[in-house]
């Protein structure tokens, strides 16, 4: 008779507290290993190329530009546009050029 008592004194349990707790976590984790991880290795690789710039590089600059490093001087880059047109950029706004196949350059080249 006395375990009957303290079974009903008990109470029914509810759900656990856990769970909710246990899915954020793992809405969390999925959100880092997709997005957050794969954007500080691509920030990490493009500060490791602008510490190892040099002349003659082929960059791309902030707004498009394709140009090559002409020199260097601390946190400003010269790079070369075209013949004899050099401009002054911050070296925070060059990005690897990325490589273009020679097809794509002949389609590229071809007059419309």
């Amino acid at each position: 008779m006395k375990e009957l008592v303290l079974a009903q004194m008990a109470g029914p349990e509810g759900p656990s507290a856990f769970g909710p707790l246990i899915m954020m976590l793992a809405i969390f984790g999925i959100f880092y290993f997709i997005v957050l991880r794969p954007q500080q290795k691509r920030e990490r690789d493009k500060e490791t190329f602008r510490a190892k710039l040099k002349k003659g590089d082929e960059v791309l600059a902030a707004g498009g530009l394709y140009a090559r490093v002409v020199d260097l001087k601390g946190p400003v880059a010269w790079v070369e546009l075209a013949s004899n047109v050099r401009v002054k950029v911050d070296r925070r706004s060059i990005e690897p050029a990325p490589q273009r196949s020679v097809k794509a350059e002949d389609k590229e080249g071809a007059p419309s």
